[in-house]
């Protein structure tokens, strides 16, 4: 029997400028079910302060639909023409051989601009053998020190990391720093849209339950993109990844759970 086509997410998210009171957080979700896309915006984007609806899509209540990637989407792709493309799929773990689909792409390089303060990020789903399974860039590295950024440019695939929580971070209380397993520098965070969740499931699963290890190092990458991280969990009974109300579609009708 064909399996249905199961429709991919990206959660959108926006971070203010004020450097008095920093907030960040998802405003909206983008999905593509193989012939449409679809973007609606979540609560988050009512009680982030100072949010204001994008150009082109200005309804807080509409759910809006193309058969063609939105523009403001298009727009955080590297073009083909780029001489660097080659060297951007790369960098994701992508196969310029069998390129990948736009929101492959932007589930890993999250969209980010200098120019504006969105990023995207992917609806987690399980896979296979109904385990959470991840790919991120680690975030941060520029606030490391030196020695942090000195073993960041000598880590080697699959060695492996750990989170340690920073609740007292005066910036996120949610905050995660990463560190070589074992002892070391910190390197770097997880990112924002994924703390919630790996609390969860460290609390849920057990911090040994939780797997983390360098999947590429980017040597020729900004470093943005020089370390991509492959994190693995248990997917407990009952788990829902972003699922706080921030998440939640303001369009009635609309679905809220991963992978519909």
């Amino acid at each position: 029997m064909k399996q249905p086509h199961m429709t991919q997410a990206l959660f959108v998210a926006w971070r203010t400028r004020d450097p008095e009171n920093p907030a960040w957080g998802p405003v909206g979700r983008l999905e593509f079910d193989g012939k449409f896309y679809r973007y609606f915006y979540t609560h988050g984007a009512r009680s982030l302060p100072g949010f204001e609806p994008f150009p082109q899509m200005g309804n807080l209540d509409e759910v809006y639909e193309s058969t063609e990637l939105f523009p403001l989407f298009v727009n955080r792709l590297l073009s083909k023409k780029r001489p660097e493309y080659e060297a951007y799929l790369r960098w994701g773990g992508f196969s310029h051989d069998t390129p990948p689909d736009p929101l492959a792409i932007l589930a890993v390089t999250e969209g980010q601009r200098q120019t504006d303060a969105i990023e995207v990020f992917p609806c987690p789903l399980p896979d296979g053998d109904y385990c959470y399974l991840n790919h991120f860039f680690l975030h941060g590295i520029r606030w490391a020190e030196e020695a942090g950024r000195e073993y960041v440019d000598q880590l080697q695939e699959r060695e492996l990391l750990q989170f340690i929580p920073e609740p007292s971070n005066p910036v996120d209380r949610l905050a995660l720093a990463i560190y070589p397993l074992g002892g070391g520098p910190r390197l770097g965070y997880a990112p924002r849209y994924l703390a919630h969740d790996i609390h969860t499931l460290q609390r849920q699963c057990g911090s040994d339950f939780v797997d983390l290890s360098v999947k590429r190092f980017n040597e020729d990458a900004p470093l943005q993109q020089r370390v991509l991280c492959r994190m693995q969990a248990c997917w407990p009974a009952g788990f829902k990844p972003c699922n706080t109300e921030a998440f939640q579609p303001i369009p009635i009708g609309v679905s809220a759970n991963c992978g519909e």
